[in-house]
């Protein structure tokens, strides 16, 4: 075909995709539906142009429509990754990890179990073979990106509700190509049932290789993008290689999944890219590729959908009973899903809950689109394939994601209003009254004032005033209804209004780079913890999760393993050094959360509430003030360097406003700025990078800490640092059973412990000890222990303990008075 008709085609067709956004905002339908519409429109049109006499002038028109190069490897190699990459750099993996479970079910498992039902009810009602059938069911059982995503984002669905979906929508993509691909095999190969164990029994490494060949390429694609950390454009050209590469490397030369390859590599470039670029790279090369993901979602459905009226040309009456067979068999396949596995894995504990309500929308929601029609033109362009399977994968392919597209699709909007999903909560509606009160008698201060400055027309002000008055009127009174509210909630209301100021914060902080990006994506997640912890669990999942932000997770007791175990300190001096930071950020943004409580929160929900969330922002400081104290006991020195970047990263940021603002009032020229920019920029560099700590826990300036080591001398300190154990420990975590036997005695370094037993309960701080009476008496331990603050504690085995208290008579105290205020008997020999 002639370059230029293909690139007026192509034109042409972007501005179709021009017309059709603001088209379906105005019919209010799903944009994708609106695309797909067009597309069936513009191939029935070419049609019937060319094949009606009425006029032979828009032949040339219609035969290059239809006769435009489109084929399925355009759709899998070049349009796909873009898609799926994209899709996942807007992800939250954190967030993610924590629906994994219903993702990973609906992505694989929902996948598996359609093609089988879908297969195994068209081998029944026709005469296809098994493996034509469940190649069949391969093909529709994968929702299409595209598609399911953009009509979820167009209206306000529950956050975790379109997590869900889109997790599910990248994923599936993988496990459905995978499973394409096994039938294709068997069909091509004439097996007309095929060893359905063998076919599975692949399918893990297929999904195994695709991601660890999206890993390593990823990390290569940051290496290299970090090498270039002043050049915007040269990182953005690596992200849209990357990708591509993943993709074809995994398909061509490993031989696995390339979607999970991609999903994968767009993961890890999500993860760690904002710790590695800078907030405006980073934020350029998002914009890039929302650009690029728009087109090629576009063109992808535009294009799949031209191809409709070409794979229907020879549909036959008894295809469409064959047609609602497969719709049934789609739609039971996922509904068994969704209410017979996903409430089973609740009930054991394996999945968090999903309400019915969201699995009803997660049902209507399986959208099919052009990855469906993309996998079954690869079956019609096929020359192995028999010619009456190739067209009833056509018809039913292409059916099938009609009715998904029209039906499900035109219709999903009013399913979720039928469930009441897009309707705000009971405890949001009373705020929103509340929060448009206080705002709209701020506005109106405001107004007041800005009327006076300007001396507008005292006639106009008041005829204005006046409406503005009334609607003012209105609030308070909707905002004075809702009296009624329980305090409960109302500190529910105005725990997730403060958990959104901490996310605001959190937001300005990063503009103005008082806080490293990397930091902040970690900060975001926490207070996104926050907020949904909050609305689903009022006070008591904000004090959770706010516990979680600063308590030593599973990774960092791997990494102190490593480190104690193997001597491998890598892990566990980069994990400390972000815990460091993380500490000292999250402290800065907590301490400019008091304004907002005392102002805003104080208006909105009354100064009882205000005081409640004030004392509870003092134990989140005091918490956070504590876990740094700890560090700075383990590594002195180093959150003072930690300070000093801070302090010069915003003098840097203080000296750029400066330099923007005599330019912009002409007192230096574009010359001189561009001159000060650039040596700010090269200070800049040098700030950002974190120094390095050393790993080597000290020991002796922790026992020191410890006032019955006082006494000793810093020979004697050194050595018994050498022999003590350090142990961190979460609050809430058991430190040692109760009936255990003695494994030495604990020191609290940091922290506090509770001993409970017996009926009686001791607490006890920094400096005390516990573990030596069962030592002393050689009797299990009486009590359980259990941390009730992050705590780190030193460790020291019963036969150097038996020497260390033989000589030293503060610990011979310690140990006499600890014994008589539980009522024991020991040894007065305690050298024996």
């Amino acid at each position: 075909m002639d370059i230029v008709i293909v690139i007026t085609i192509v034109v042409s067709l972007f501005a179709v995709i021009g017309f059709a956004e603001p088209l379906a905002a105005r019919l209010r339908l799903p944009y994708t539906v609106i695309l797909a519409m067009l597309g069936v429109l513009i191939g029935v049109s070419a049609t019937f142009f060319l094949r009606t006499h009425l006029t032979d002038a828009l032949n040339p028109v219609a035969e290059a429509i239809l006769s435009f190069p489109i084929r399925s490897n355009v759709f899998l190699y070049l349009f796909l990754p873009t898609l799926l990459f994209q899709a996942t750099l807007g992800m939250n993996l954190r967030r993610v990890i924590d629906d994994w479970v219903p993702i990973l079910v609906m992505a694989v498992v929902a996948v598996v179990v359609a093609t089988l039902f879908v297969g195994y009810a068209l081998s029944w009602v026709s005469a296809l073979p098994l493996a034509g059938c469940l190649l069949i069911g391969a093909i529709i059982s994968t929702t299409d990106p595209s598609a399911v995503v953009s009509i979820f984002r167009s209206f306000a669905a529950p956050s975790r509700l379109v997590r869900i979906i889109e997790g599910e929508s990248l994923l599936n993509d993988a496990a459905a190509i995978a499973l394409f691909g096994l039938f294709m095999g068997f069909v091509t190969l004439g097996m007309p049932d095929p060893n359905l164990g063998d076919a599975l029994a692949r399918f893990p490494l297929l999904m195994l290789g695709g991601a660890v060949t999206g890993w390593i390429v990823a990390r290569i694609a940051l290496w290299s993008m970090a090498l270039f950390a002043n050049y915007d454009r040269a990182q953005i050209s690596i992200s849209v290689a990357l990708p591509y590469l993943a993709y074809i490397i995994a398909e061509q030369s490993v031989g696995a999944s390339g979607v999970i390859a991609v999903v994968v590599s767009g993961l890890t470039l999500a993860f760690l890219g904002p710790g590695r670029l800078s907030p405006a790279s980073w934020g350029n090369l998002r914009e890039v590729w929302d650009l690029l993901a728009h087109w090629s979602g576009s063109l992808i459905f535009i294009l799949a959908a031209l191809l409709i009226p070409r794979m229907l040309e020879e549909v036959r009456l008894s295809d469409f009973w064959l047609l609602a067979v497969v719709i049934l068999a789609a739609t039971a396949a996922r509904a068994a899903v969704l209410y017979g596995l996903l409430p089973v894995l609740n009930q054991l504990r394996l999945s968090p809950p999903v309400e019915r309500p969201y699995r009803t929308a997660i049902l209507w929601g399986g959208l099919r689109g052009a990855v469906t029609l993309a996998l079954a033109l690869a079956v019609t362009e096929s020359l192995r394939i028999p010619l009456e399977l190739k067209r009833l994968v056509g018809i039913l392919a292409t059916g099938y994601v009609l009715f998904t597209l029209i039906v499900q699709g035109t219709t999903l909007r009013m399913v979720i209003a039928w469930l009441g999903l897009d309707r705000l909560s009971p405890l949001d509606e009373a705020l929103s009254r509340q929060v448009v009160a206080v705002s709209l008698q701020t506005v109106r201060e405001d107004i007041a004032e800005t009327s006076r400055n300007y001396e507008l027309t005292h006639d106009i002000v008041r005829s204005e005033a006046k409406q503005f008055g009334e609607r003012l009127e209105d609030a308070v009174r909707a905002a004075e209804e809702s009296k009624d509210i329980l305090d409960r909630d109302r500190i529910t209301l105005g725990l997730i209004a403060l958990a959104g100021a901490e996310r605001d914060t959190i937001l300005s902080c990063r503009r103005e780079r008082t806080i490293s990006a990397r930091m902040s994506e970690q900060l975001l997640n926490g207070a996104d913890r926050l907020i949904e912890s909050t609305r689903t669990n009022g006070r008591t999942g904000y004090r959770k999760a706010a516990q979680q932000s600063t308590n030593y997770g599973p990774s960092f007791r791997l990494a102190l393993l490593l480190h104690n175990t193997f001597r491998l300190p890598g892990m566990l001096a980069r994990m400390t050094a972000d815990r460091f930071e993380f500490l000292l950020s999250l402290k800065l943004i907590l301490r400019d959360l008091d304004d907002f409580i005392g102002g805003r929160i104080r208006r909105i929900h009354g100064r009882r509430v205000a005081d409640l969330l004030a004392e509870l922002l003092a134990r989140r400081i005091e918490t956070v003030d504590t876990a740094l104290e700890g560090l700075r006991l383990q590594y002195p020195g180093y959150a003072d360097e930690l300070e000093r970047r801070f302090i010069r990263r915003t003098a840097l940021r203080l000296e750029t406003r400066e330099y923007a603002a005599m330019r912009d009032d002409g007192l230096i020229g574009s010359e001189l700025f561009i001159a000060l920019m650039q040596d700010v920029a090269t200070r800049e560099s040098d700030v950002e990078e974190r120094p390095k700590l050393d790993i080597a826990v000290q020991k002796a300036e922790l026992a020191r800490q410890v006032p019955i080591f006082a006494s000793l001398g810093d020979s004697d300190l050194r050595r018994l640092a050498r022999v003590l154990k350090t142990t961190f420990v979460d609050a809430g975590e058991l430190i040692v059973a109760r009936n255990s036997p003695p494994k030495g005695v604990f020191f609290i370094a940091l922290g506090a412990v509770e001993l409970k037993g017996a009926g009686h309960t001791w607490r006890l701080g920094r400096g005390e000890m516990f573990g030596q009476m069962a030592i002393l008496t050689q009797k299990p331990f009486r009590t359980d222990a259990r941390a009730i603050a992050p705590s780190i504690l030193l460790v020291l085995d019963e036969a150097r303990f038996r020497r260390l208290l033989a000589k030293n008579q503060t610990l011979q105290e310690a140990v006499t008075a600890g014994a008589a205020k539980r009522g024991l008997e020991l040894p007065m020999d305690f050298g024996g």
